[in-house]
């Protein structure tokens, strides 16, 4: 996230006049973040799936680091969300879409189904953009605890996870189709959904926490090590799911209390 900021500038009359401009720092993580976007759309047209994938974690990574280190600079503005709402138009809602399709829903064409594949591939980069621009247009009144829909880079690691482990275990995407085919749809309908998905945002990493804490994230890096294309693709598909999951146990629940509230009366 950036920001802008009022500069003071004196003329040769001793006058002030004021000139806008914008911190360095997380304008620089923002735009590597959509650098990183932007190359992994470039690797996907040369065929190198892998880096295109990796890229997109990339820009997932940094897409958190850059409203972390404007909070603690105090260098937030309207400028940075839009910015920063950009950023992730090109790297999780552009880039899974196009390399995804390069991937693999192209191969739909040699099936007889050539519109299906990018017609899958627009209705993901589609919803991103739905998808963000109710986040935007909704945060000031947003429930804090949980997003309404998936998040987008969330959507978008599972389409890189898909790529990323598929081509690890030396699966080509034309066998991959049907599966290619299902996920970015299916990505792509949950973004826009009402399905609710904990947001992780109670956690205050400010604050003392026991030492075992520590020693959990430790072995979690040490999980994710481990075999990274088939864990960060389970992980992501795992949260999709059970946002779903968890909507679907609230509904009941809502409505055998509705049932026990009418048969007492």
């Amino acid at each position: 996230m950036t920001t802008e900021d009022p500069v003071d500038m004196s003329n040769d009359n001793g006058q002030q006049k004021s000139r806008r401009g914008i911190y360095l720092l997380p304008n620089m993580i923002t735009t590597a973040g959509m650098f990183s976007g932007f190359y992994a759309i470039v690797a996907g047209m040369d065929g190198r799936f892998e880096s295109a994938a990796i890229a997109i974690f990339i820009a997932m990574v940094l897409d958190g680091l850059d409203g972390r280190v404007a909070r603690l600079t105090k260098t937030e503005s309207d400028f940075g969300v839009e910015y920063d709402s950009l950023s992730d138009m090109v790297c999780f809602g552009l880039a899974p879409a196009l390399v995804v399709y390069e991937w693999s829903l192209k191969s739909m064409i040699s099936l007889g189904w050539a519109k299906l594949g990018w017609l899958a591939a627009f209705i993901y980069a589609a919803s991103a953009a739905l998808r963000l621009a109710r986040f935007n247009s909704q945060v000031a009144t947003a429930e804090k605890s949980y997003f309404r829909g998936l998040p987008s880079p969330s959507a978008a690691g599972v389409l890189a996870g898909l790529v990323w482990a598929a081509t690890d275990f030396g699966l080509s995407g034309e066998s991959m189709v049907y599966i290619a085919f299902v996920l970015t749809i299916a990505m792509g309908l949950l973004m826009v959904s009402n399905i609710r998905y904990y947001s992780f945002k109670e956690f205050n990493f400010k604050n003392r926490v026991p030492f075992v804490a520590v020693l959990i994230v430790m072995l979690l890096y040490v999980f994710a090590s481990i075999d990274p294309p088939k864990i960060l693709f389970t992980g992501f598909l795992v949260y999709a799911i059970f946002g779903i999951v968890y909507t679907l146990l609230g509904i009941r629940k809502r409505r055998r209390a509705r049932k026990r509230e009418n048969s007492e009366l």
